[in-house]
């Protein structure tokens, strides 16, 4: 369905849908900053336990060849045995900090990013809904040809007072004499509270916003 939003409207919704969109952008790479940084505090802890795992492999090494000397091999390799146990458990528990850091920028990053995205489409996504289904339901009417009577009766039920009274006089009497003129006026009004056009200005003024 086309809906054709008044030039003030869809000029607005445009600009609020860019912003919208400009915040998400921006708030996803914020977030994707902040796991990056905490991340990266993990790399002093890589290296450490890169260069542990590479000594333990070098007194694995170093003991298989000292374990070939004839009698005292066995008694030459245990401290060196021991000091790769020693480092292999200093790697096991690199690891696991990495692995912590990664988790703890991971949520971070995702915090940092959807919690100010969610504050805004919390805002903002039912606006756009609602506006839709109203100028839907007013367009189905437009559409249909329907009499601009409906949309007068509810101008004088939502309208204030005095833009009521710039219509006529007397609105009411008016609307119930179905005098075109005030009829025209007040449908206007109600239309433009939806944020939309009367049919016959839709090409002249209305910019189209096009849903679903």
């Amino acid at each position: 369905m086309r809906i054709y939003a008044s030039g003030r409207r869809a000029t607005r919704q445009a600009v609020g849908d860019l912003l919208v969109v400009c915040w998400v952008v921006g708030w996803v790479w914020a977030g994707v900053v902040v796991h990056r940084v905490i991340a990266h505090l993990a790399d002093p802890i890589r290296q450490t336990a890169n260069t542990s795992g590479s000594i333990a492999s070098q007194l694995r090494e170093a003991s298989s060849q000292l374990g070939r000397v004839p009698a005292v091999g066995d008694q030459l390799m245990r401290p060196f045995d021991r000091m790769a146990g020693d480092l292999d458990g200093l790697v096991a528990q690199a690891h696991q900090q990495v692995a912590m850091i990664g988790s703890v920028a991971t949520v971070l990053g995702l915090v940092t990013a959807l919690a100010p995205i969610a504050l805004v489409l919390t805002w903002w996504v039912p606006r756009r809904v609602a506006f839709v289904r109203n100028a839907s339901a007013a367009q189905r009417f437009i559409d249909a040809d329907a009499d601009l009577d409906l949309f007068a009766l509810r101008a004088l039920a939502h309208q204030p007072m005095p833009q009521l009274a710039k219509v006529s006089d007397d609105p009411m009497g008016d609307w119930r004499r179905r005098d075109p003129r005030v009829v025209k006026a007040l449908a206007r009004l109600e239309l433009d509270r939806l944020g939309m056009v009367m049919p016959g200005r839709a090409e002249a003024s209305a910019a189209p916003d096009e849903v679903g």
